[in-house]
C-alpha cells in the first residue's frame, strides 16, 4: 500500500517576502559598499584627501571624557587626545585593564593628565552613580566620546533586566549623554559629543523593539539595530540642545581590528585578516571631530573618514523610520529614570 503524500504550502504575505527581500537588498548592499570604503585599502585611499594640519591642534585645558578606553578604538581615541594635551578621564569597567591602559598612555605620551574612572556601561545605577561622582569636580567636559559598546552573540539579560546589547549600546550610551549635559554646557561653545557607531546600521532600519522581544535573537542583527539608534538618537540630541552650544556628531571607524571584533566576530575577522584597519586608522576620525572648529562641522551629521557621508544606503528604505525617534527617546528617559 502506497504512503500518502502530505504536501505542506507556506503562505508568505507579499508584505513579508517584501521585508524579506528589502533585508537582503541591504546586506548586500552594505558588503558591496563596506568593502569597497571600510577596509584598510579605503582607509588609504581615502586618507589621499586628508589634511595633516586639521590633526595639529594642541588642546592643553580641554577636558575629554572616553568610554571604553582600555582596549581597541577607545585606548586610541585617548591616547590620541592625551598626545595632545587633553585632561582625558577613561571610562572602563575592568579595573585591571584600566589601569594597564592608563599606565601605558602616560607612559607614551608624557601625559600625567589621565585619569581612570570604573563604570560598567550595561548598569544604569553604576552610571548614575559615576555622573554624580564627576559632577562633583565641577569641571567643564569639552568633548564626551561614546565610544563602549559589545556585540554579544547570545541573548543576556542585566541585573537590571535589560537586554545586554541594547542596556551598553543604547541606553548605556543616552543615560550618560544625558548625566553629562551640565557638563558639556560648561564648556560651550565648544562642547562636543562624538558617539562611536557602526556601518552595520546601514543594514536595520530604526525599530521601537529595542530588546529584541519578536522573532528570534539575532546578536548581528540587533547591533545593527542598536547603531541605527546611535545615529538617530545623535540627530535628536542636536535638535534638543542646538541653544546650549553643545554639537553631537556620530561616526563610522571602518572595519577595524579589535580585541572586540575578534572575540564577536571571528569568522569575519579572520576573513578579512590583512585588511582590516588598526584601531588608530579606526580612531582617526573621532580624533578629527575632536579637534575640528565646531564652524567646520555640522551638528547632527554621521561622519567617515573625515567627512559627512550618508546615513542611509540608497533604495535600503530606512530613511523614513528615523521619524520613530521621539517615542524611543521617551521609553529611553523612562528606563534610565531621568527627569
Amino acid at each position: 500500500m502506497q504512503s500518502p503524500t502530505l504536501n505542506f504550502r507556506v503562505q508568505i504575505s507579499p508584505t513579508q517576502l517584501s521585508m524579506f527581500l528589502l533585508k537582503k537588498w541591504r546586506v548586500a548592499a552594505f558588503g558591496v559598499y563596506g568593502y569597497m570604503n571600510f577596509t584598510k585599502n579605503g582607509f588609504k585611499e581615502h586618507s589621499k584627501n586628508f589634511k595633516p594640519e586639521d590633526m595639529q591642534a594642541r588642546i592643553e585645558g580641554k577636558n575629554c571624557v572616553v568610554t571604553g578606553a582600555n582596549a581597541g578604538i577607545g585606548y586610541a581615541t585617548a591616547e590620541g587626545l592625551a598626545s595632545r594635551g587633553a585632561t582625558v578621564y577613561m571610562v572602563c569597567r575592568s579595573k585591571e585593564k584600566g589601569e594597564t591602559a592608563l599606565s601605558a598612555i602616560r607612559s607614551k605620551t608624557g601625559n600625567e593628565n589621565v585619569h581612570l574612572e570604573l563604570c560598567d556601561l550595561s548598569s544604569i545605577t553604576e552610571i548614575k552613580s559615576f555622573a554624580n561622582r564627576f559632577s562633583l569636580k565641577n569641571k567643564p567636559v569639552h568633548v564626551l566620546v561614546n565610544n563602549a559598546g559589545l556585540l554579544e552573540n547570545n541573548r543576556l539579560i542585566t541585573s537590571e533586566g535589560f537586554e545586554l546589547n541594547f542596556a551598553v549600546n543604547v541606553l548605556g550610551t543616552y543615560t550618560i549623554t544625558e548625566s553629562m549635559v551640565p557638563l558639556l554646557e560648561k564648556a560651550a561653545p565648544d562642547a562636543r559629543v562624538i558617539t562611536v557607531s557602526s556601518g552595520g546600521m546601514y543594514t536595520a532600519h530604526l525599530t521601537d523593539d529595542l530588546e529584541f522581544n519578536s522573532g528570534s535573537f539575532d546578536g548581528m542583527e540587533q547591533y545593527a539595530r542598536n547603531k541605527r539608534v546611535q545615529v538617530a538618537l545623535t540627530e535628536k540630541w542636536s535638535e534638543m540642545y542646538k541653544e546650549k552650544g553643545i554639537g553631537f556628531y556620530s561616526m563610522h571607524p571602518g572595519w577595524a581590528e579589535t580585541p572586540g571584533v575578534a572575540k564577536s566576530m571571528p569568522s569575519f575577522n579572520e576573513r578579512l585578516a590583512g585588511n582590516l584597519r588598526t584601531s588608530e586608522e579606526g580612531a582617526d576620525t573621532v580624533l578629527w571631530l575632536a579637534l575640528q572648529p565646531k564652524e567646520k562641522l555640522v551638528s547632527g551629521s554621521f561622519y567617515f573618514d573625515r567627512a559627512e557621508a550618508p546615513k542611509h544606503l540608497k533604495f535600503a528604505a530606512t530613511a523614513a523610520s528615523h521619524a520613530r525617534i521621539d517615542p524611543i527617546v521617551d521609553v529611553l528617559r523612562s528606563m534610565a529614570n531621568l527627569r
